[in-house]
């Protein structure tokens, strides 16, 4: 399915949103997601699908100042 991930066109065989980032080798629990402009908590990734068209940003925390 065809999904924009972070402004991104890309295509994914993953239906929730914990099995998009296993797809993508995101790793970790200090990722921070959402869907379609709506924040998911780390702990309902597993059980949030995700569609065709659908909008995800991922967002990880950077060092620097």
């Amino acid at each position: 399915m065809k999904l924009t991930i972070n402004g991104e066109s890309r295509d994914v065989t993953a239906s929730t949103l914990a099995a998009l980032l296993a797809e993508l080798d995101y790793q970790g629990n200090w990722l921070a997601t959402a869907l379609n402009g709506e924040v998911v908590p780390a702990a309902r990734r597993a059980a949030c699908p995700i569609a065709e068209g659908d909008r995800i940003e991922i967002l990880s925390p950077m060092k620097g100042g």
